[in-house]
């Protein structure tokens, strides 16, 4: 399975669609085989979830994410977690051994705000879908 991480530098970003590069983690069997950083291409609604699903990606970890980017995501099969935040390295770990925590989505968003889908002011008072580890740790 290949997970992405929404990151900027060391930790996870608390907005997905404009973190500045992704952490691309292959695992098997529970253990992490490659790591990889791919630049975050322009913002462009829509996109990222073709271009992601286009890498493998299965599973997406961020900060915040707002639910019309979701939706685009769970369409190809790709499960999100939001409300991810602190070090790269901690929440990968925590992932994989069932015991990450999440809080609120990082964002709250608005569809239509700033004239593009699912961006509207972050005030830290978004949703979390509390789903927590379904996409399968190992596969």
């Amino acid at each position: 399975m290949k997970i992405a991480l929404a990151t900027d530098g060391a930790v996870v970003s608390p907005h997905f669609g404009h973190c500045s590069e992704f952490t691309v983690v292959t695992v098997e069997n529970g253990k992490v085989t490659d790591t990889a950083i791919v630049a975050n291409p322009e913002h462009q609604p829509g996109f990222l979830p073709e271009y992601l699903s286009k890498l493998g990606i299965s599973c997406i970890i961020a900060g915040g994410m707002g639910p019309r980017a979701q939706e685009l995501f769970v369409a190809r099969g790709i499960h999100t977690i939001v409300g991810a935040s602190g070090n790269v390295t901690e929440v990968l770990r925590g992932y994989l051994a069932g015991s990450l925590e999440v809080g609120e989505s990082a964002c709250d968003h608005v569809d239509g705000a700033e004239g593009h889908e699912g961006h509207g002011s972050c005030d830290h008072g978004g949703h979390s879908d509390g789903r927590g580890h379904s996409c399968g740790h190992g596969k």
